[in-house]
């Protein structure tokens, strides 16, 4: 099994800053020298003949233009009055309204104060 001293795991640990028990000092150094002795068996393994892997599958992505279609604007109008006039109780919708009170706006856009400098 490969060899992991206890100061290399208080170096590791230093550079995390984390603070471990001295159980746990003995624990990953256990563990850790279990990682590595598969890290050494993989080592072993003979990849002379074996080509690189050049992608995970043969799979072609199928991408569509991304064209709104005029049913779903009319159909999400409808949805987004419906749920506004749930929220106020039946009324009639408010959304919009006070815009013409806010300070500036761009292209129906509200300009708020810049949070970041």
């Amino acid at each position: 099994m490969p060899e992991i001293t206890k100061k290399e795991i208080k170096h590791l640990a230093e550079l995390a800053r984390l603070e471990i028990s001295e159980r746990d000092e003995e624990k990953l150094e256990h563990d850790l020298g279990e990682i590595l002795n598969h890290f050494n068996e993989l080592k072993e393994v003979d990849t002379e003949n074996t080509k690189p892997l050049t992608g995970g599958t043969v799979l072609i992505n199928s991408i569509r233009d991304d064209d709104p279609d005029p049913s779903f604007a009319a159909y999400s109008a409808e949805v987004s009055a419906t749920k506004a006039g749930k929220a106020l109780g039946g009324k009639a919708s408010d959304t919009g309204k006070g815009k013409d009170q806010f300070p500036e706006s761009d292209a129906g856009y509200l300009k708020v104060p810049s949070v970041f400098s």
